[in-house]
């Protein structure tokens, strides 16, 4: 049964929809802390990682501002206590912005020398095809950074999927469990909202998708959290029920 036969473009979430969560959690996440240190030692005069590491302060004076016991670099050349800031925000599974910066600078380097692979499920690679085959595009939305994105799909374990992706957005936009994120995505890519489809394995995202128009395919991949029995959305296993 086609369950999405009147749509012109697929709107994906990456981790448990296009990409599984253990890879996020087990082989990304992993890899930036552990090569945290290294890189930002090597790299500390780059003007790029400056910029980060100021971000990386000013989130810190935020946090401590609410009432968070969030480590305080003394400066944002304080190494040191950006280390230390940064280790907190990932212990607490943070989405700032400067994290996610430093995240794929590192992640680029892994994936440019060869240590990190992008998974994404089997069904992925041929089901983009098949949709550029049908004359529909396919865009990313991922709390990940873009940059991070295009890592995943660049670098994939199916070689580089870029090609089949029409364009990427991330929490610059907005948030992933607001309406109106979904409706900006809608105007920036040129569609009506109900001209689109919204691959997620979250119910709160399916929600704000379907609030702003969206039609929504709610993902049940291995690994991803259990549903609520009353979330309400049509629910799907691969990408190949979006063609």
């Amino acid at each position: 049964m086609i369950r999405f036969p009147d749509y012109d473009a697929a709107l994906m979430d990456i981790e448990g929809t296009t990409t599984s969560i253990s890879f996020v959690y087990e082989v990304l996440f992993p890899y930036a802390r552990e090569n945290l240190s290294a890189f930002l030692t090597a790299n500390i005069g780059d003007e790029a990682v400056k910029a980060d590491l100021g971000l990386v302060r000013e989130q810190a004076l935020a946090d401590r501002a609410a009432g968070r016991d969030a480590p305080l670099p003394a400066s944002s050349d304080d190494l040191d206590g950006a280390l230390a800031n940064l280790r907190w925000q990932m212990d607490h599974d943070c989405k700032t912005t400067g994290l996610k910066s430093l995240q794929g600078k590192i992640w680029r380097a892994g994936y440019a020398d060869g240590s990190i692979r992008g998974h994404v499920y089997p069904d992925v690679p041929a089901a983009l095809q098949r949709l550029e085959d049908a004359g529909r595009s396919t865009y990313i939305y991922s709390s990940g950074s873009i940059a991070a994105q295009k890592l995943i799909f660049g670098y994939s374990e199916a070689g580089d999927l870029l090609p089949r992706i029409a364009g990427h957005f991330d929490t610059t936009t907005g948030p992933k469990k607001v309406a109106s994120s979904y409706t900006a995505i809608a105007e920036a890519i040129g569609l009506a909202p109900e001209r689109v489809v919204f691959g997620t394995d979250n119910p709160a995202e399916a929600a704000a998708a379907r609030e702003a128009g969206m039609q929504v395919a709610l993902f049940v991949r291995p690994g991803n959290h259990p549903l609520p029995e009353d979330h309400g959305f049509v629910t799907v296993t691969s990408m190949d029920a979006l063609i």
